[in-house]
C-alpha cells in the first residue's frame, strides 16, 4: 500500500510544484535534450505532471500511470516555469499504454505517447537511444535519473531540471516490494544514500552510459531508496511494434 500511495503521489498536481529530485544537482541547461515535461489533464480542472523522454521525433516514452485525459509535452525545457525560446510544446495525439499494465501490481508500467506532430531536432531537443533486448543492466553499475520532481518529502521545489547519480541494486534490495519482478523491473538506489527519484519524477529515464535503460515507476512514501524502475530492454519488441504502427 505504501508503494501504491507513492505511485499516486508521483502524479503530483502541477500547482503543488512537481519539479525536483532528491540528493541531486541541477542539470546543465539543455544538456539532456531528450527530456520531456508532461502536463497532464486528469479531469475536473485538475492537472498533474510527469517526466518522459523523446525516443523518436514523434514518440515520447513515459510511465503508464502518467496517463490522463489530455497530455501536453514540453521539449527543450530547463526551467518549466518560463517560456524559454528553446521549448517546443506539442499535444499528444495518442496515449499507448502497455496492454498488460496492472495498476495494482505496478507491473508493465510503460506508455508511449504519439505526438500530434514531429519534434524539430535542435541543440536543445533530440532523441535518446534505447537498449537492445539482451542489454540487461547489471547490479553495481552507476546510472543517473533526471526530472522535475521534489527535492524531499517536505522540501521546497525548483522548476529547473535536476539529475542524481544512482547505483543499480541486486534484486534482494527490493525484496520489500511484494510485486517486484527482476526480469521486468530495475532496483535502483543504495539504501545507504539519501538519493532518489521522487514525486513528479514519474516517467523519467534511467540513463546508463547514454542509453535509457529504465523508467521511474514507484518507491516508498518516505522516499528512502531503493526505488523501482521499469526495465526498458524487456519491452523492446513491443516498443518496435508500436513505432511501426502495429
Amino acid at each position: 500500500m505504501q508503494a501504491l500511495l507513492f505511485l499516486m503521489a508521483l502524479l503530483l498536481p502541477s500547482g503543488a510544484g512537481a519539479e525536483e529530485i532528491i540528493g541531486g544537482v541541477e542539470s546543465r541547461p539543455h544538456s539532456r535534450p531528450y527530456m520531456a515535461h508532461l502536463e497532464i489533464s486528469i479531469g475536473r480542472g485538475y492537472k498533474a505532471s510527469c517526466g518522459g523522454f523523446l525516443i523518436t521525433r514523434q514518440f515520447v516514452m513515459t510511465a503508464a500511470h502518467c496517463k490522463g485525459r489530455e497530455i501536453t509535452v514540453t521539449l527543450g525545457a530547463h526551467d518549466v516555469s518560463k517560456k524559454e525560446s528553446t521549448q517546443q510544446k506539442i499535444k499528444v495525439e495518442k496515449q499507448i499504454v502497455h496492454p498488460k499494465y496492472n495498476f495494482n501490481s505496478n507491473l508493465h508500467d510503460i506508455m508511449l505517447l504519439k505526438l500530434q506532430k514531429k519534434a524539430t531536432v535542435t541543440p536543445a531537443v533530440d532523441v535518446i537511444p534505447l537498449p537492445g533486448t539482451s542489454d540487461f543492466i547489471n547490479p553495481g553499475k552507476m546510472c543517473r535519473a533526471a526530472g522535475w520532481g521534489r527535492t524531499g518529502v517536505t522540501e521546497p521545489t525548483s522548476d529547473t531540471l535536476r539529475e542524481v547519480k544512482l547505483r543499480i541494486m541486486d534484486k534482494e534490495a527490493c525484496k520489500n516490494y511484494p510485486n517486484y519482478n527482476y526480469n521486468l523491473q530495475v532496483c535502483v538506489g543504495s539504501p545507504r544514500k539519501k538519493r532518489s527519484a521522487y514525486r513528479g519524477d514519474s516517467g523519467g529515464p534511467l540513463l546508463c552510459a547514454g542509453v535509457a535503460h529504465g523508467i521511474v515507476s514507484y518507491g516508498r512514501g518516505d522516499a528512502k531508496p531503493p526505488a523501482v524502475f521499469t526495465r526498458i530492454s524487456s519491452y523492446v519488441p513491443w516498443i518496435n511494434r508500436v513505432l511501426k504502427g502495429k
